[in-house]
């Protein structure tokens, strides 16, 4: 048995050994640097800090050098990490409303206020690769704005304006808000708790579900009321002061969707709401969220639950990634004793079929 475990030990230093070198790759290559990683590939960093629950570009960054570029890799790593650090408080809700935007586009008003602002899109790109960022081309410089980015009004205030939308709602003061990354998941949850799940959720995995609530596996006609990408500022409120202390800001991604409901006897017909927030640029995850928060609350609205989309069970216990990756890669493990117990198994039972059979033939003999 030592001698098994040894050998074992020596294979596992000399994979890790291998690993680190086809990490490196070509010496005659120069290392890429994690400032490169961080403003060359933002978006990987961006996945990486949502999905991580951990707003370090620095950190996101190292994680994806060193996962050699496997994200579901390196946002478990960001998810270790980030259980190693002491936690000094919880942040005010941020007020996206106050969000100094940089991108901001609504599928639903062509003309509102604050305008449209296209900001970094792969929207209007076309689907072409270009030779020339095989090398070092140089870029030009945006054109730069004159004003300042400034906060500018939901889109969901205008049809708020009218009653067409419900309202926002408000929670208890005494609401405690639920932490996933310190409390077990129960069913069913609290929206907070569930929008929690969804934020750090697979984007992949999401956006499958988004896609199915729109080929009609659930009651879904949405459209983007906005998406949102800028800055929002974070405080904390320390008890022994009055006021809360600002900490500094980070870029969030905000999509509010808008779909239709017919109403009922309590609830006149109007638009309701479906909600994604993450950290960075990531608008196709922001609103595939969106898309799924309101699938999932078709029971608020006493709408049928038909579809895996509106299952809150099946969405957020497969959404989760990390956890995912864990049991499907398992498997490569050793399950040696399970699997020469269900050999036995086999065989015993082939063996018995192939008596009872050949006692049948006799008797008919």
């Amino acid at each position: 048995m030592y001698v098994a475990v040894k050998g074992g030990e020596t294979a596992i230093r000399n994979a890790h050994r291998l690993l680190d070198d086809r990490r490196r790759g070509d010496r005659s290559v120069p290392s890429i640097g994690l400032d490169q990683i961080v403003e060359q590939l933002a978006l990987a960093v961006d996945r990486v800090m949502a999905e991580g629950s951990l707003y370090d570009r620095e950190l996101a960054a190292l994680a994806v050098k060193q996962a050699r570029g496997d994200m579901i890799e390196a946002i478990f790593l960001v998810r270790a990490y980030r259980t190693t650090l002491p936690r000094f408080g919880y942040t005010r809700p941020v007020d996206t409303a106050a969000m100094l935007v940089e991108r901001r586009v609504s599928a639903t008003y062509k003309d509102l206020p604050g305008g449209q602002l296209l900001g970094p899109t792969f929207d209007y790109t076309h689907r072409l690769l270009d030779p020339e960022l095989a090398g070092d081309a140089s870029v030009p410089e945006p054109e730069q704005r004159d004003e300042p980015m400034e906060p500018v009004m939901r889109v969901s205030s205008i049809l708020a304006s009218e009653g067409l939308i419900e309202a926002d709602g408000e929670l208890p003061d005494d609401h405690r808000p639920g932490d996933i990354t310190r409390e077990p998941l129960e069913f069913p949850l609290e929206r907070d708790t569930r929008l929690q799940a969804l934020a750090r959720g697979d984007e992949g995995f999401l956006l499958a579900l988004a896609y199915s609530t729109q080929r009609g596996y659930a009651r879904s006609h949405p459209f983007v009321g906005e998406v949102r990408i800028g800055e929002v500022e974070l405080e904390l409120e320390v008890p022994e002061l009055d006021f809360a202390v600002p900490l500094g800001s980070i870029r969030v991604t905000e999509c509010q969707m808008v779909t239709q409901f017919k109403g009922s006897s309590k609830v006149p017909p109007q638009f309701t709401r479906g909600y994604g927030l993450v950290f960075g640029q990531s608008e196709r995850k922001a609103m595939a969220m969106a898309l799924c928060d309101r699938a999932l609350r078709a029971s608020e609205f006493g709408e049928d639950v038909v579809a895996p989309a509106q299952d809150e069970e099946f969405v957020i216990s497969h959404s989760d990634n990390v956890q995912a990756t864990g049991f499907v890669e398992h498997l490569k493990l050793p399950h040696y004793v399970d699997f020469q117990a269900e050999l036995d198994l086999i065989r015993r039972m082939r063996a018995e079929q192939a008596d009872a059979a050949s006692e049948r033939k006799e008797a008919a003999e």
